[in-house]
C-alpha cells in the first residue's frame, strides 16, 4: 500500500527531544516475570477473572464456591485463592494498573426564578460521574495490546494497483484528520507532534422497563488512533467516560421551554467541564509513552461524536426536523439549495437575526452555546460523524420503508385481501431457509419490541418476502437501499466505491418517488433518511463507517451499564455500576500488563506443570507423570476446529490474524455409515455417486488435462472398490476474511457447512454453496452454486481425499435479476448435475431463497423452512445475507 503521511508523530525521548530515525524504543523498566501483583499468582489471578468478569458470580456464590474450593484442599494443608468475596474485591481494588478513579460534580439552575414556588427542577442538583478524560486518553495511548493496530502519524493511503485510488480505511487516513496535521503544523510549537483525535459517544439506556428509575446516560471515549478493527473488536478501545445526569420535572413542565432550555445548556456545560482536563494538551504538546514502547510529544483535538438524530440535534443545537449537517429547509431536506452548517457561520447568524428568525428560517437554538466552542479547532457540525445503527438500519429501513410498505398494501387492497397479503409475506420470511448467524422470524415480521438485530436480520431477507406483492419500483428503491446500506458498511473504500454510493443513492432517490405516486408519502423531508446524502462526503472525511457507528457504543452499554445494573442491589444502583466498571477496567489492564510480560502465554495449569518439574525434575525423570504425558501428547496434536455442539452457535469469529482462506471437514467421522461407495450410494439414494467419484479420481489424476472429466468415457476413469474405504463426516468449517461482519482483530469468520440426516435432532440439513473456479467469471462474481449432499473423505492410491458429493445449481438467466439485483438459480436435472469436488474448491456457504408466486400461489401454512430448498424450484442467490456475501457477489 502507498501511503503518504504528514505531521508523523515523531518519537522522542522522555523530555520531548526528537530522537533521529531508527532509534529504538527505551526500555520499559523491568518487572519480575513472576511479579503477580497484587496477586500472588496466575492461579489468583485468574480465579478473580472467572469469578468477577467472565461468570459475574453474585457475592454469595463466590463465598460457596472459595468455601468449597478451601475444602478440598484442607488436607493438603492449602487453602482457595481467596478467603472470601471480600478478599476477592480487596486484591482487584489494589489493582495499580488500570486505575482511574471516579470524580462527580454538581450543576443546578441558576436563573431567573418565577414568584411563589418555582418548579422542583429549578431547585433540583444534577449529579454527574466521570473520570478525568487525559488519564484514559493516555491508558488508551499506551495500551501495549494495541501495539500493531494504531497509527501515530496522519496519513493519504493509497491502492497499490491503482496509485490515483484512495485507500479509505481507518480513521487516520481521513482528510479531516489531514487537514486538523496541517493546522497544527503551521505552529512551530506542535510540529512534529502526534495528534490524538478525541472520540466521543452517549446514547441514553433503559437497565430496566419494570422499575422507576431506568435510565442511565453514559458517555464513552475513544481515540482515532486506534485502527476500525480494534474498536469493532471491542478490545478496550472504548472506555468509559462518565454518566450524565438527566434532568426531570412534573409532567406540566416537560415543554416548558425554560425548562427545556435548562435542560440543552445543563448538557453543553456538563460536556465542557468532563472534558476541561483536555483542554492544555489541546495547544501544547504532552510527553507520553506509547503502544509502541516509544515517548511521542502528543497533542489532543476533539474528534467525531458518534449520536443518533435527537441527540445529533441536541449537541448541534439545531430544531428537531433540521439536518445537524447543512442548511437545508426542514420542508425540503433533499433540495439543491443548502449549504454546510459551521461554527462560523452560525456565530454570525446568531449575531444578525432574532431568536424566532433563528428557530423558524434557520433551525437554530440561539441561545444555546455548544460545548465546542470551549475547545481550539472544534466543529460540532463537523465532527457528528455517520450513525449505520439508527439512520439507515433502525432509521430508513424499519421505520421508513418497511412501514411505507405495509401502508401501501393496506391503501390499495381490501382489508381482508391487505390481511392475506400480509400474512403471507409473513410466511415468506418465515420459510427462509437455514443460514449461519441469520436470525430466523417464526411468525415473520409481526412483533412490537424492535431491535437493531432484529432490523438488520429483516433486511438480509425482506425483498424476496415482498417481490410480486408491490410495484417494481417499490423493490427496486429498497434494493437500492439495502445496497447502498452494505456499500456503506465495507471496511474500506475506494474512489470507486464512493462514487458508486453516490450512483446507487441517486436511484434510490429516483425509484422512492413510487411512494409519493401512490400516495403513502407527500414528501421525503425526513432527517434520518436525508442523512444518507452526507455519507460519501463524510467517507472521505472519516474513513470507513464502521469504525464509527453508533452500534460500537450501544454494544458497550451490556458491559458498563446493563450487566453491572444486573449485579446491583437495585437501591442506589448508580455508585456500585461505578465500583463494578472499576474493577473490570483493573482486571482488563491486569490481564494485557501480564500479557505484556510474556506471563500468560501458558495457562495456569501448564505453568504448574512446569514448575513442578523444574523443582522435581530427578523424580519426574525416574517416575514419568501418566498425566504429563497425556497434556503433552494433546499438546502436539495438529489444531483442527471442533465441531460444536448441537446447542452452539454453528458460527464463530476467529480471535487469530489474518490468514489464507480454507475449508476443513470435521473431526468426527460417522460410523454408522458404510465404508463402500457402492453400498453408501444406496444407503443415501444417490445412485449416480460412483460414476461421479471416479470421474473426480480422473481430474485430480490429471490435473493439467485441457478436457472436463465430464467428456471422459467413464470406462477410461479409475475404477473404486469396496476396499477404498470412504469416511463420511457431517459438517466443515469454512474460514474466510470477512473484516465487514463481526470478526476478530485479524478479520477472520468462521462458518459451519452441515450436511446431516437430522440437525439438533430434528429434520435433515443440507447447505448450499459458492463453488470457485466458475466458467465465466462476469456471473456471481466467477463462483457456481451448489447443495452439499455429502461430505467425505476416501483414501485412493494411497492418497486421501477430503471431498463433497454436490447437487449443482444453474443460473436462470445470464443477469441478476432488475428488481432485487439478485441471481435467480434452479437445480439442474441432467446427467452431470450430481458431482464430486475437492473440499478446497468451496469458498464458503451461500444462501438460497426462494423465488415466491404472488397473487396465485400462497406460501402453505404447514411449510417448514427447511423443506423450503426441496419444494421449490427457483431461488435468490441472496447477496445481503451478510457482509462478505455482498462483497463477494455484486
Amino acid at each position: 500500500m502507498l501511503t503518504k503521511t504528514v505531521h508523523a508523530g515523531r518519537p522522542c525521548d522522555e523530555h520531548g527531544n526528537y530522537l533521529p530515525r531508527g532509534t529504538p524504543p527505551p526500555p520499559i523498566p523491568e518487572q519480575a516475570p513472576n511479579d503477580w501483583f497484587p496477586y500472588n499468582s496466575q492461579v489468583q489471578f485468574e480465579a478473580a477473572e472467572l469469578m468477577y468478569k467472565q461468570a459475574k458470580l453474585s457475592a454469595s456464590n463466590i463465598d460457596i464456591l472459595l468455601r468449597l474450593w478451601a475444602a478440598t484442599l484442607y488436607k493438603y494443608h492449602d487453602c482457595a485463592p481467596f478467603e472470601d468475596t471480600k478478599d476477592l474485591h480487596h486484591h482487584i481494588d489494589n489493582t495499580l494498573v488500570g486505575d482511574v478513579k471516579w470524580q462527580s460534580f454538581q450543576m443546578s439552575y441558576n436563573g431567573p426564578r418565577p414568584d411563589g414556588d418555582a418548579p422542583t427542577w429549578m431547585s433540583a442538583a444534577h449529579e454527574f460521574h466521570f473520570r478525568d478524560p487525559d488519564l484514559l486518553i493516555q491508558k488508551l495511548v499506551s495500551n501495549p495490546d494495541f501495539k500493531g493496530e494504531i497509527d501515530y502519524a496522519i496519513m493519504r493511503q493509497f491502492e497499490p494497483e491503482a496509485p490515483h485510488q484512495r485507500h479509505l480505511q481507518d480513521f487516520m487516513g481521513g482528510d479531516w484528520t489531514w487537514k486538523q496535521g496541517n493546522i497544527i503544523a503551521e505552529d512551530p510549537n506542535t510540529h512534529g507532534s502526534c495528534f490524538v483525535p478525541i472520540i466521543l459517544g452517549s446514547d441514553k439506556t433503559t437497565v430496566s422497563v419494570a422499575t422507576g428509575q431506568n435510565e442511565y446516560y453514559p458517555i464513552y471515549i475513544s481515540i482515532g488512533n486506534v485502527h476500525n478493527n480494534v474498536r469493532r473488536a471491542h478490545r478496550n478501545a472504548v472506555a468509559l467516560l462518565g454518566f450524565l445526569a438527566i434532568p426531570k420535572a412534573d409532567k406540566r413542565y416537560t415543554d416548558d421551554l425554560q425548562f427545556r432550555k435548562f435542560r440543552r445548556q445543563l448538557f453543553h456545560s456538563a460536556l465542557s467541564r468532563i472534558l476541561q482536563s483536555l483542554k492544555p494538551s489541546m495547544m501544547t504538546p504532552k510527553v507520553m509513552r506509547c503502544a509502541d514502547g516509544h515517548f511521542r510529544r502528543v497533542i489532543y483535538g476533539l474528534g467525531p461524536y458518534i449520536a443518533d438524530y435527537p441527540e445529533q440535534a441536541l449537541l448541534a443545537c439545531i430544531v428537531q426536523g433540521w439536518c445537524p449537517k447543512c442548511t437545508a429547509k426542514n420542508s425540503d431536506l433533499d433540495g439543491t439549495q443548502s449549504g454546510r452548517r459551521g461554527r462560523n457561520h452560525t456565530d454570525i447568524l446568531v449575531e444578525e437575526w432574532t431568536m424566532d428568525v433563528l428557530w423558524h428560517d434557520y433551525g437554530i437554538v440561539g441561545d444555546i452555546v455548544p460545548f465546542t466552542n470551549d475547545f481550539p479547532r472544534a466543529d460540532i457540525n463537523e465532527l457528528l460523524s455517520f450513525d449505520l445503527l439508527h439512520q439507515l438500519i433502525k432509521g430508513t429501513f424499519k421505520d421508513h420503508l418497511v412501514d411505507w410498505v405495509e401502508q401501501y398494501i393496506r391503501s390499495t387492497f381490501s382489508s381482508a385481501e391487505a390481511k392475506a397479503i400480509l400474512a403471507d409475506i409473513d410466511r415468506r420470511i418465515a420459510a427462509v431457509p437455514h443460514f449461519s448467524r441469520l436470525r430466523r422470524f417464526p411468525e415473520g415480521r409481526g412483533f412490537k419490541q424492535w431491535t437493531g438485530d432484529d432490523s438488520k436480520a429483516l433486511m438480509k431477507v425482506y425483498l424476496p418476502a415482498i417481490a410480486g406483492y408491490v410495484p417494481h419500483a417499490m423493490v427496486r428503491t429498497i434494493r437500492y437501499f439495502l445496497e447502498f446500506c452494505y456499500l456503506g458498511r465495507c471496511d474500506v473504500h475506494t474512489n470507486e466505491t464512493v462514487a458508486e454510493m453516490e450512483r446507487i443513492l441517486t436511484h434510490f432517490h429516483h425509484e422512492r418517488e413510487i411512494f409519493r405516486t401512490c400516495g403513502v408519502r407527500n414528501g421525503f423531508s425526513l432527517p434520518r433518511q436525508h442523512s444518507l446524502i452526507h455519507y460519501p462526503r463524510m467517507v472521505w472525511e472519516f474513513g470507513a463507517p464502521n469504525g464509527l457507528c453508533s452500534s460500537i457504543t450501544e454494544s458497550r452499554h451490556i458491559k458498563a451499564v446493563k450487566e453491572p445494573w444486573r449485579r446491583s442491589s437495585r437501591f442506589n444502583a448508580l455508585g456500585q455500576m461505578l465500583i463494578t466498571n472499576q474493577r473490570l477496567d483493573k482486571l482488563a489492564a491486569s490481564r494485557v500488563d501480564f500479557k505484556s510480560r510474556g506471563m500468560l502465554e501458558q495457562t495456569a495449569l501448564d505453568a504448574a506443570v512446569s514448575a513442578f518439574r523444574k523443582s522435581h525434575c530427578q523424580m519426574t525423570s525416574t517416575y514419568p507423570n501418566p498425566t504429563f504425558e497425556v497434556l503433552e501428547a494433546q499438546d502436539n496434536e495438529e489444531e483442527v476446529p471442533a465441531e460444536p455442539d448441537a446447542d452452539d452457535d454453528e458460527d464463530d469469529i476467529d480471535l487469530g490474524p489474518r490468514r489464507e482462506e480454507s475449508v476443513t471437514l470435521a473431526k468426527k467421522l460417522r460410523r454408522e455409515y458404510s465404508r463402500s461407495v457402492y453400498a453408501l450410494a444406496d444407503a443415501i439414494h444417490q445412485p449416480s455417486f460412483p460414476t461421479a467419484l471416479r470421474r473426480f479420481l480422473y481430474a485430480e489424476q490429471h490435473p493439467r488435462r485441457s478436457h472436463s472429466s465430464h467428456l471422459v468415457p467413464i470406462e477410461r476413469c479409475p475404477k473404486v472398490s469396496h476396499s477404498d474405504k470412504i469416511y463420511v463426516v457431517y459438517s466443515a468449517v469454512a474460514l474466510f476474511y470477512a473484516p465487514s461482519d463481526p470478526s476478530g482483530i485479524g478479520g477472520m469468520r468462521r462458518e459451519w457447512i452441515r450436511a446431516t440426516p437430522s440437525w439438533r435432532r430434528g429434520p435433515s440439513r443440507f447447505d448450499c454453496v459458492l463453488l470457485k473456479g466458475s466458467s465465466d467469471p462476469n456471473v456471481l462474481g466467477g463462483f457456481d452454486v451448489a447443495r452439499i449432499r455429502l461430505l467425505f473423505t476416501i483414501r485412493f492410491d494411497y492418497v486421501h481425499y477430503s471431498c463433497a458429493l454436490i447437487q449443482r445449481y444453474e443460473f436462470v438467466a445470464d443477469q441478476p435479476n432488475r428488481d432485487t439485483g439478485m441471481w435467480i438459480v434452479r437445480p439442474r436435472t441432467d446427467s452431470d448435475a450430481i458431482a464430486v469436488v475437492n473440499i478446497n474448491s468451496i469458498l464458503r456457504a451461500a444462501h438460497l431463497i426462494p423465488v415466491f408466486s404472488a397473487y396465485d400461489e400462497d406460501v402453505p401454512d404447514d411449510l417448514q423452512y427447511y423443506h423450503s430448498l426441496d419444494v421449490y424450484t427457483r431461488f435468490y442467490v441472496n447477496k445481503f445475507a451478510d457482509h462478505n456475501s455482498f462483497a463477494t457477489l455484486s
